[in-house]
């Protein structure tokens, strides 16, 4: 049985319903991301899990116990905010001791324990020192000391690295993980930024519009996306107007593409920057223009102008550079990479 058991959970706001249907099952330990655009509901269901938000429909199971009967602060849950919410009259020590404080948790045990979980997130020198005269980094570690020091049965993390610049984010990505992975707390992230969900995550829910559109782990879902939404939400893609003819064969501009059989009819194609690669004008599946060439460290860009619009590529930085800025080229790529769908129409 799962550890924590979601079932066709809604949240009706008047005529406006946030949340839809949603069915999720999360075992003991796994690091579990609901991503999505503002809007899609992922918040409200962090929520309704939290029992901030009470469900119009639905079910939360929580090691067997019906979650949505139990008031909030009785949920044994750990939460960081965006706002990391520390008291600000307490020193980091005081603000992590003080779940336990209200817990009934003995002083000494109270010391012992903030003390243990400080130095797990690097902050053992830190412990007399208030909000005010620590960085966000710092204050946000602070926060996770907190919700993880009364051992949560599960942990509840709302935008927490939001606020943070990007190269620290990125490292409290990796330190946030090495935390979740050493304690096995099962938890849960709300975030709308797909590379910290990717770089965290077991899985990833990508949700839109109250829905979830698809999980699994962040590979299958990048790799192998289950619709047009998310294969757009999760990093770049190109999308090119094919043909599938008579015979179920993909064509684009007359070029055959062999990919399983079609109904026939206009379709999108989908494909992403870094797999596609270079070859000769008239030997790809599309010929190209290069436009731009932009160096990125690790990686050059390129903006290409094709018969069917534009397109981006990603070539990686090998030191072997590429073809250069109004160099005329075909463009190829595998078609295991390929998304095809029924042609997007734009809304009148």
């Amino acid at each position: 049985m799962s550890y924590l058991r979601i079932e066709q959970l809604t949240k009706e706001f008047g005529s406006y319903r946030a949340v839809e249907g949603l069915t999720l099952t999360i075992e003991k330990g796994e690091f579990v991301s609901l991503l999505g655009p503002s809007g899609c509901g992922k918040t409200t269901t962090l929520q309704m899990i939290a029992g901030f938000v009470e469900p119009s429909a639905g079910s939360v199971v929580l090691g067997g116990k019906d979650l949505l009967a139990v008031p909030p602060y009785k949920r044994g849950l750990g939460i960081v905010f965006q706002s990391y919410a520390l008291f600000p009259h307490m020193t980091a020590a005081e603000n992590v001791a003080f779940g336990l404080e209200m817990a009934g948790v003995g002083r000494d045990e109270r010391r012992r324990r903030a003390g243990d979980m400080l130095e797990l997130v690097g902050l053992s020198g830190f412990a007399d020192r208030f909000p005010r005269r620590m960085s966000g980094g710092q204050q946000q570690r602070v926060a996770l000391a907190r919700a993880l020091v009364i051992r949560p049965s599960i942990l509840l993390l709302d935008e927490p690295l939001s606020n943070l610049d990007a190269k620290l984010r990125e490292g409290m990505q990796v330190e946030l993980r090495q935390i979740q992975r050493q304690l096995g707390t099962t938890t849960v992230l709300v975030t709308h930024d797909q590379a910290e969900a990717m770089a965290l995550s077991d899985r990833i829910v990508v949700m839109n519009k109250g829905r979830a559109e698809q999980v699994g782990p962040p590979e299958e879902t990048y790799e192998r996306p289950a619709s047009a939404f998310v294969s757009d939400f999760l990093g770049r893609t190109n999308t090119l107007t094919a043909q599938v003819d008579g015979e179920g064969t993909v064509r684009l501009r007359g070029v055959a593409i062999p990919m399983a059989k079609l109904a026939p009819g206009p379709v999108s194609l989908s494909v992403r920057p870094e797999k596609v690669g270079f070859t000769e004008a008239g030997a790809g599946f599309v010929n190209a223009v290069v436009t731009a060439k932009v160096f990125q460290g690790t990686h050059w860009l390129y903006q290409l102008e094709t018969p069917d619009g534009a397109v981006v590529v990603i070539r990686q930085n090998d030191g072997s550079g590429g073809p250069a800025e109004g160099a005329s080229v075909g463009l190829r790529w595998a078609v295991e990479h390929c998304l095809v769908e029924p042609e997007r129409r734009s809304a009148p």
